[in-house]
Formats: structure tokens, C-alpha cells, sequence
């Protein structure tokens, strides 16, 4: 039965939805999206979970951190990791900052780089099993803006043209796709983040995505 990375951010690591910015709560395990994955695909399947509160694509964070540049982490999540079947990538949230001021398209062309570097084998992982198969999930679109207004002022509608560029990513790579927006929106109380319910609907919506990547075998 395979093994499966969940690579992502706040929505992968289960930040529950903010309404006081010096405040960052956690869904419990079986609340956040991986673990409802789990539990519907079935106690054979081993599911890890990296997720990083403020992780980007390929962006260093000039306030946060270097640190939160995703493909600065990914080897290392890989190599821990490993022998690995499945990486189920969704980033590109917080590249909507207005600090960055990128675009949608380079937005998703940063996620296609990390599906590269997941196919990308080196000397290390080499000895540590195959090459993973990739799903990459375009998250939920942001919505109108309140607490969080400060980091996200004017990027919903671009936010919202994301799915679309990352569908084009996943057929150009030839990689497995879900576009969460056709199954869950982000919580009206901060625009950003996952009401417990949507965890639910998306982790049933992952497990789907998961046993046709493996031929429903799984």
C-alpha cells in the first residue's frame, strides 16, 4: 500500500481559521484533511504531513523567513521521508502576498518547479526507492478579506485565476490534478483558511484523487 507526503502550507499543517493575529490554533489530527485521507483510504496507507505555516512556492519570505521557500525545504522533506510513492503538492496561497507581487502564472510556474525537483532523484534518494508519482491540488481560492487584509489586500481575484494555470502545469508534467475550488472555499471568517468541514470534504476529495492515480488499487 503506498506512502504518501502531504507538502503544503497553514491548510496542510491545520491552522484553524484566525481572528486574532498574535493567535494561531491547530486542527486535531483526525480534523485536518491528511488524516480524514487516511482514515478514507484505509489503515494499510502510511500518510506523512509537512506543513508550514507561510510556505511559498519558490519565494523567500523577506519578513517570515528564507525558510519558508518551499523548494529550500523539499529535498530535505523528501530524503526524511523516503522511500515515498505519492507527493501530494498545494502550495501558492501565500505567494499572494502583496509583499511578493507575483502573478498567478509564476505562481504555478513556481509549482512546476517543485514537481521537477520531486522527479529530480538525487544521489541520496537514489538509494532510497523510486520516484514519486506527484498530485498537484490547486487550494481554495482566497475570499473577500478581513483579519488577514493586511497580507492579502486585492490578490482574490488573482487568486481565483490559479486553478486554471496549475491545470495547465499538471497536463504539461503529466502529473495528477485537483482543483479544490470545484470542492471547498475558504472560511468566511478570515478568507484564507479551512473551517473543520472543509478539511472533511477535501481530505474524501484527496482519497478519490489517490486511488485513481494508483488504478483504484489501493
Amino acid at each position: 500500500m503506498p506512502t504518501i507526503l502531504c507538502y503544503g502550507d497553514s491548510n496542510t499543517w491545520g491552522a484553524v481559521p484566525i481572528t486574532d493575529l498574535a493567535r494561531i490554533d491547530r486542527y486535531a489530527a483526525d480534523v485536518r484533511w491528511p488524516g480524514v485521507m487516511r482514515r478514507a483510504l484505509g489503515p494499510e496507507c502510511t500518510v506523512y504531513e509537512d506543513g508550514l505555516n507561510g510556505r511559498t512556492t519558490v519565494f523567500d519570505d523577506p519578513i517570515e523567513g528564507a525558510h519558508k521557500n518551499g523548494r529550500s525545504q523539499l529535498e530535505a522533506s523528501l530524503e526524511t521521508h523516503m522511500p515515498c510513492d505519492l507527493v501530494i503538492l498545494m502550495l501558492g496561497t501565500n505567494d499572494f502576498k502583496t509583499r511578493f507581487g507575483v502573478s498567478a502564472f509564476d505562481i504555478a510556474m513556481g509549482a512546476g518547479a517543485l514537481v521537477e525537483d520531486i522527479r529530480r532523484p538525487g544521489p541520496a534518494r537514489e538509494r532510497l526507492g523510486p520516484v514519486p508519482k506527484v498530485l498537484l491540488v490547486a487550494p481554495a481560492p482566497l475570499g473577500p478579506q478581513t483579519v488577514l487584509k493586511g497580507l492579502f489586500a486585492g490578490r482574490e481575484a488573482a487568486s481565483r485565476e490559479l486553478g486554471g494555470y496549475l491545470g495547465q502545469i499538471a497536463e504539461l508534467k503529466r502529473c495528477g490534478f485537483l482543483d479544490a475550488a470545484e470542492h471547498i472555499q475558504t472560511s468566511r471568517v478570515d478568507a484564507t483558511h479551512l473551517d473543520a468541514d472543509q478539511h472533511g470534504i477535501l481530505g474524501v476529495a484527496m482519497a478519490r484523487s489517490v486511488r485513481e492515480m494508483f488504478g483504484n488499487t489501493v
